[in-house]
């Protein structure tokens, strides 16, 4: 069975402290649950989470979704916010886990992305310079969610023309935000491979689309 490589990379910088995390857990799971009961994600979805702030780490290496286990994400006291670092981080996960197709075999469909921050790159030379590079590799879809009053939109349109806001950083906002995010995975799971680009399904009230 072809995979689906699915990478989240959240902010965990120190203004998402409190709620705001919180809110981030249980929308993971809320995900979880709904893309285990579409059989087609079951098969073929592998899910990967990085978080940064003053640095950038894989949480969840590429893992089956049927056997993912999401520990609580944290977040430091107080950090930056180093986008950069976790775009050089995923160019690296997406070299070492997506496998090419050969003479032999298929390889993986082409990843999808799904970025959410609070705010702006820290690092922003390492971000500006990241982009092209992750531009070069077969990602079929990039997401990006700027959460909240602070999160400066015009820093991910530079990385996608795929940006959506959510206004409130509260459980029922990140909540939609992940439901719409397992639901645009799931149609990725079932037309995976029909063409170059994921269709995004319409999203929810609280998730608005920049375009």
């Amino acid at each position: 069975m072809r995979r689906l490589p699915v990478y989240l990379l959240l902010d965990t910088s120190g203004s998402m402290r409190g709620e705001p995390i919180h809110a981030v857990n249980v929308g993971l799971q809320t995900m979880l649950s709904a893309l285990r009961q579409d059989p087609y994600a079951l098969e073929s979805v592998h899910l990967c989470v990085m978080t940064f702030d003053a640095g950038a780490r894989e949480t969840l290496p590429l893992t089956p979704l049927e056997h993912v286990q999401l520990a609580p994400i944290a977040v430091p006291d107080s950090g930056p916010t180093f986008l950069g670092a976790a775009l050089e981080l995923l160019i690296q996960c997406i070299d070492r886990d997506v496998k090419r197709s050969s003479g032999e075999e298929k390889g993986d469909w082409r990843p999808l992305v799904f970025v959410m921050t609070d705010g702006s790159p820290t690092d922003i030379q390492v971000y500006r310079e990241a982009i092209p590079e992750l531009k070069k590799r077969p990602v079929g879809s990039i997401v990006a969610c700027a959460a909240g009053p602070k999160a400066k939109q015009e820093f991910l349109l530079e990385l996608t023309d795929r940006v959506v806001m959510l206004d409130t950083m509260d459980s029922t906002g990140f909540s939609s935000f992940f439901k719409w995010v397992s639901a645009s995975v799931s149609i990725g799971s079932s037309s995976a491979g029909v063409s170059g680009s994921t269709a995004l399904p319409p999203p929810p009230a609280e998730v608005r689309l920049v375009f």
